[in-house]
């Protein structure tokens, strides 16, 4: 089945009370059992849900999964995955990396004897030296938030086999439609489906999706013992906005491109991270791995203080300030003080996370509208 049939159908089947093409909102807490133990599958709506099973069928699709699970945030699914991990336990990241996961590792996990490190990821071989007995995870992003560094997912893949290591990649900015981690080797793949998934700003949701029966065991057990569960009503906007991912993220990766091209040789751009461009760092392995370069781009603006940032963050009017990122509309975020406000100053700013950094998430709007907005913000 091809990606834009699996958007539509994977997962999903007419109800077999009504035969309603659109899988219903079973807006239940608990379930009839004819005896007891005799419940047909569900039990209690944390640990399933109808409709969160036929959300969860159609983004293990997506990604070439044979397990899905949703969560409640995409937090919540990164949680659930630490979990995994024991007092002792090592894990190797990447030096640029989500604001929200920097936080959860470092102020979280941390105090529990996990041990991080964040190392640069432009190579696969630079994880072989902070391997050791102790190594449980190495977790990636790629393009990573906010400076669209690229990660070669196969070579670390190659890399965590051979050692015995668990690998997740988050696929938040890349979407399934643009990359799939699991058929370049990851174990685990997360989602923030708050984004490009769901699409439209009106839902918060998480996502894991993987091969491995035993892992995704320990995995339920967690994601079921802890509670960190969507509900139906937000399952089924994640299940109507999926139908359309394929037509968002072509327009998204054609936007994106048109707006990239403008501010390259923009006066007021110093420095602009967008991996379809050729002299972009690893711009070869985006190239391999990915089907397309989305619609995330970010910019440093030449010479400008942080008011001048600011000024200019508050002057679009179609692109809109705010956190968040992959709905349709354009937004304009302030990664150092918005998204990754809780990583330390000299820590962000060794990988490019400057006062003058702005991230954009290019939307579907028209173009001209965007380029006109883009015209008038920056002057």
């Amino acid at each position: 089945m091809k990606f834009a049939t699996k958007a539509i159908h994977a997962g999903q089947e007419p109800d077999p009370t009504t035969g309603a093409v659109m899988t219903p909102i079973y807006q239940t807490s608990t379930y009839w059992q004819k005896s007891p133990g005799d419940n047909k599958g569900f039990e209690y709506s944390r640990g399933t849900n109808p409709t969160r099973k036929a959300l969860e069928g159609c983004l293990a699709a997506l990604e070439n999964a044979k397990y899905g699970l949703a969560f409640s945030s995409g937090m919540g699914a990164t949680d659930a995955v630490l979990k995994l991990l024991s007092p002792g336990d090592e894990v190797i990241t990447g030096d640029d990396l989500y604001g929200g996961s920097y936080r959860i590792f470092t102020k979280i996990f941390a105090n529990y004897g996990i041990k991080f490190y964040f190392i640069n990821l432009a190579d696969p071989a630079n994880v072989l030296p902070y391997i050791n007995d102790n190594t449980k995870l190495i977790w990636i992003e790629t393009p990573t938030n906010p400076t669209m560094q690229i990660v070669d997912i196969e070579g670390v893949a190659k890399i965590a086999k051979a050692k015995n290591v668990v690998l997740a990649v988050d696929n938040t900015f890349a979407s399934p439609y643009l990359q799939n981690p699991i058929d370049l080797g990851a174990d685990i793949v997360m989602h923030s489906v708050t984004k490009y998934l769901g699409g439209h700003s009106d839902v918060v949701m998480g996502a894991l999706m993987l091969n491995d029966e035993d892992l995704y065991k320990r995995l339920w057990f967690i994601y079921n013992a802890c509670g960190a569960t969507p509900g139906p009503q937000d399952s089924f906007l994640v299940l109507r906005g999926i139908k359309t991912l394929h037509l968002r993220m072509r327009a998204h990766c054609e936007n994106g491109r048109l707006i990239a091209e403008y501010l390259k040789n923009h006066p007021k751009v110093d420095k602009i991270y967008w991996p379809g461009f050729t002299d972009h760092p690893n711009h070869h392995i985006a190239k391999k791995q990915m089907r397309d370069f989305g619609g995330m781009i970010s910019i440093t603006l030449k010479g400008a203080s942080l008011e001048d940032t600011f000024k200019v963050a508050s002057s679009f009017k179609v692109f809109t300030l705010a956190e968040s990122l992959g709905g349709v509309e354009s937004l304009i975020n302030h990664p150092a003080t918005m998204t990754h406000g809780s990583i330390p100053k000299d820590v962000r700013e060794k990988v490019g996370v400057v006062d003058s950094l702005l991230r954009l998430s290019v939307g579907v709007e028209d173009i001209e509208d965007l380029l006109d907005d883009l015209k008038q913000a920056l002057g």
